[in-house]
């Protein structure tokens, strides 16, 4: 499978894992490797909850800080109860946007009955991102230890547009925001969306 190491080096051809302990320095400085990066992102925040509002949504609030942060802007937020088909509809929805360059959806990723936010969004996906499940969890142990295992965030590419989906807590969303999403979505929104853009990018 190629969902790990392949979607990073999209633009090279496979044979060259063989190579990667020697090139991959070398390459990772090059232009190359980023020039599909996106400058600016459009992002899509979606707060999974049937308490919330709008008006008091802390960490709908931290996910938008965080891209406006690094210079990126808010294209659209909103508040959806948490139902399979109001979760699911929003995000097919929202990767149709063309202001939508990356969707973040916080809430619905636990043990409840009604936590449905990775079951809504997971049929989806073109291409899961299990790296950011495993990153998200190891770093959010140092904060809460072992109940690390209830936290189901997930990602993946939906019609060439990177989704996540985190938590509910404002933590939760800061964290993943703040040290994996804006880090790593130019990267990952440049190269979802080149095979619409490169049709003869991996030839």
């Amino acid at each position: 499978m190629s969902d790990g190491h392949g979607d990073d080096q999209h633009g090279h051809d496979h044979g060259d894992d063989d190579q990667h302990g020697h090139d991959h320095d070398h390459q990772h400085d090059h232009d190359h490797h980023h020039h599909h990066d996106l400058d600016a992102l459009g992002a899509s925040v979606v707060t999974v909850s049937s308490s919330r509002s709008l008006d008091d949504d802390p960490a709908g609030d931290a996910i938008a800080a965080a891209f406006e942060s690094a210079g990126h802007e808010i294209a659209h937020r909103e508040l959806v109860g948490d139902t399979f088909d109001s979760v699911q509809g929003v995000v097919e929805r929202l990767v149709r946007r063309d202001d939508t360059d990356v969707v973040v959806t916080t809430g619905g990723t636990g043990v409840t009955p009604d936590d449905v936010t990775v079951e809504a969004t997971r049929p989806l996906f073109d291409k899961t991102l299990p790296g950011f499940g495993e990153l998200f969890r190891d770093l959010s142990y140092d904060e809460i230890g072992t109940r690390v295992v209830g936290t189901r965030a997930v990602a993946g590419v939906a019609g060439g547009v990177p989704v996540f989906c985190l938590p509910g807590s404002e933590n939760a969303a800061r964290l993943g925001s703040e040290e994996i999403i804006v880090e790593e979505a130019p990267h990952l929104a440049g190269l979802a969306r080149r095979d619409e853009e490169d049709p003869d990018a991996d030839s």
